[in-house]
This record gives C-alpha cells, structure tokens and sequence, in this order.
C-alpha cells in the first residue's frame, strides 16, 4: 500500500505545473536593471520605468526586456547598449543611445550575438548608434517595427549601418524606418533571409546585399538615398514589389547577381540609371516601371540571357543602353514591353505595336564609345544617318529588339505606397 501512495505522490508532482513567469518593475537607476538580472528567472520580464538607464544590457538566457515604450537605456559612449547572447529573448519598447564608435567590434544599439537563437526585437527606437542592429550569426531573428537613427556626425561610408546582417540565416527584418547612417540593411554570407516592408531615406544604398542567396527583398520603399537596391555577388533573390524614388544613383542594381527574379518594382528619377546590371546573368525582370532617369536600363560587361518582359519604360532620356554586335529579343510569347517613345500604330488595337521597336541605333553606339561625339548631334550627317537607320532597319548594328511592344503601361500597385510621388 505504502507503494501506491508513493506512485501517487510521484504522479502528482509529476501534474503540478512551473511556476509561473514572473513580473519585474524595474526602478529608474544606473544599474538597475543588470541588479534586477540577477535576481529573475528564465523567462521572466523586466518591465521598465519612465526614465534613463545609464549602462550596457547583457541578456544570456530566455528573458522579456519591456521598455513599455517611455525607456531609454543610455551605454555612455562604451560598445553596444544591449547585447543578447541566449536564446528566447524579446527587447520592445526601449530607446537606446550612446553606444561606443569602434566599426571593430560593431558598436549597436543592439547586437544579437551567434548563440542567440530566435531573438525578437521588436518596437525598439535606436537614436545616434554606430550601428542600429546589428544580426551578428543569430538564426532565426526578427527584427520588426523599429525606429533606426544613426550618426550624423560622420561623413556616410564612416557610419555604421541601420541594420546589419553577418551569416544569420532565417532572419526577418520587417516593417522599420531606417534614416542616416550608411546601408539601410546590409547583408553578407547570409541566406534564407527576408526584408520586407521597410522604409529607407537619406543613406547610402537602401538594401546592399553581399553573398546572400535565396533571399527576398520585398514591398521596401527608397527614398533620397544613393542607391536603392544593390544586389552583388548573390544568386536567386527575389526583388519584388519594392519603391525607389529619387535615389541618386539607381534604383535597383545588379552586380554579378545571377538568377533572380526583379518583378513589380516601382522606380522613378533615379539621376542616372534606373536599373543597372553588371555581369549578371539568368535574371527575369517583369511588371517593373522605370521613369523619368538618366538611362532606363544599362547592361554592360557581359550581362547575357536576362528576361525583359512586360516592364514600362517612361520618359527616360534614354531608354536602354546596351553595347552589342547581336540582336537581343526583350519579348517572349507575343508581349514584349512599354516604351514611351514608341510611334508605332496599333491598327489591330490588340495592344501591341504593329512594328518592333529599338531602343538604340548606331550614333548611340558611337556616343556611348567615343563621348567627344557629342558635338556632332546637330550636324545633317548624323540625322542623315539615323534617317536612314528608322527608315532601313538591316542596317542597324545590333543591340535590344522588341518584336511585340506593348501599347499601353500597367502602373505597378506598389506605387500607391509613396502617393505624393507617385
């Protein structure tokens, strides 16, 4: 009998559940919340007081750090404000400020370190931090709705970037405004990450991406910076859906990027080039818009068998500046794409031109190789010549063909997201 009692016993310590997580308020104090660590238990939260906490965070185990949005936690000037090495851990609502200047040890607003498994950050405001957040080969983060400021008292390739992602496969950066600093997000040797719905101004590039294959870079929207999306060495990402407007240089960039897919993107008054591919090659651009840049689309060194279809090129002062001896096809299964400067006709009104179109002819060939040509745009021959070239088109060079323009443009939906611009 005696036995039975002790399998009860047994059995029902066996039912009885963990206490529960506990609840810390956290007193406004240099040091509190290090004091306030030490006494919690796994899982718990630290919920903190309207007010400054002077000192660094170190979060090393399951934990809930709640800035319960009126927060801030100031590292006066020394490494990074929070750093979380353990799993389980979720930061919100905190301000953080005044971490240290040193781009050696990536001094961040918050840094999550390798061993840190599945982090959240999420709601956080980083303000005047080398680096906002920084993805140090942490698996499976999430870093959403955060509010990045980064330094302005540096010139821009001396600042660290907003969010910064080094070999942290799986991690969702979601839903941030990121200003100043120099990258908005810059990834390298990572993979299986995405970036989606952030906004960018007044950067470098919005998006740079460095070693980081089958990635997505989704619904972003660029403004005013350099370049909006840099896309280098890096095999099928997706670039979908995303806003460029006024980037400096160009809105979306390839650079030895190789099978990837460029669709439903929205680019406008990009100074020089709305896209640009160096060395790429296998990429499928389609239902993209370019407009109002330098050059709507430049291929150069050696970009070969790219998809160009149903895209909408638009007042650009040059629409596509290719170098080539052979003829390159930019429609596929009778639809080809939109192109502003088109005077072709549509008798059959099937919303594709009755003739081809092509984009360049031979005196671009020569102004692009021999720019002190130039002075020759006015001269009879030069018209003489291009006359000549519309009028006879064998006797063109080679370069882009549209067999099947399309007649009308299809605005991309993304536009709506930047009204006022679009």
């Amino acid at each position: 009998m005696q036995w039975l009692c002790s399998l009860i016993s047994v059995l029902c310590l066996a039912v009885v559940p963990p206490a529960a997580a506990e609840i810390w308020d956290v007193p406004v104090r240099d040091g509190a919340i290090a004091a306030t660590l030490a006494k919690a238990a796994d899982g718990d939260t630290l919920r903190l007081g309207a007010g400054t906490y002077r000192e660094t965070v170190l979060l090393d185990r399951p934990m809930v750090l709640d800035g319960m949005g009126h927060a801030v936690i100031d590292a006066g000037g020394v490494g990074s404000v929070i750093t979380v090495t353990g799993d389980g851990v979720t930061v919100r609502g905190v301000t953080v400020i005044g971490s240290g200047d040193s781009h050696e040890t990536i001094d961040s607003g918050i840094q999550l370190k390798k061993t840190a498994y599945a982090p959240q950050i999420l709601n956080n405001v980083s303000l005047g931090n080398l680096y906002g957040i920084d993805i140090h080969g942490a698996k499976d983060a999430l870093v959403q709705g955060n509010r990045i400021e980064g330094r302005l008292d540096r010139r821009m390739n001396d600042r660290g970037n907003g969010i910064y992602v080094w070999n942290a496969p799986g991690a969702v950066v979601d839903d941030n405004d990121v200003r100043w600093g120099r990258d908005g997000i810059f990834v390298n040797s990572s993979k299986k990450n995405s970036f989606t719905n952030n906004l960018f101004r007044d950067l470098r590039f919005a998006v740079h991406y460095m070693y980081a294959d089958r990635s997505v870079v989704a619904d972003n929207v660029s403004i005013g910076n350099d370049l909006g999306y840099a896309v280098m060495f890096t095999t099928h990402v997706k670039v979908l859906n995303n806003v460029s407007i006024n980037d400096r240089e160009h809105g979306v960039m390839l650079n030895y990027a190789n099978k990837s897919e460029i669709r439903g993107n929205y680019v406008k008054g990009a100074k020089e080039k709305c896209s640009f591919l160096y060395n790429s090659n296998r990429n499928s651009f389609a239902d993209n818009w370019f407009q109002g840049c330098a050059i709507g689309i430049h291929f150069t060194a050696g970009s070969q068998n790219n998809r160009i279809v149903n895209n909408a090129f638009v007042g650009n002062r040059t629409q596509v500046k290719l170098v080539s001896t052979d003829w390159h096809e930019w429609s596929q299964d009778g639809r080809g794409n939109y192109w502003s400067d088109n005077a072709s006709f549509d008798v059959d009104g099937d919303g594709i031109g009755d003739q081809p179109y092509r984009p360049n002819d031979s005196m671009d060939h020569v102004l692009w190789t021999q720019p002190g040509a130039k002075l020759l745009l006015g001269s009879p021959a030069v018209q003489l010549v291009r006359w000549s070239q519309s009028a006879f088109p064998a006797l063109l060079p080679g370069g882009v063909v549209d067999s099947f323009p399309i007649m009308k443009p299809v605005k991309p939906d993304v536009a709506k997201k930047v009204p006022d611009h679009g």
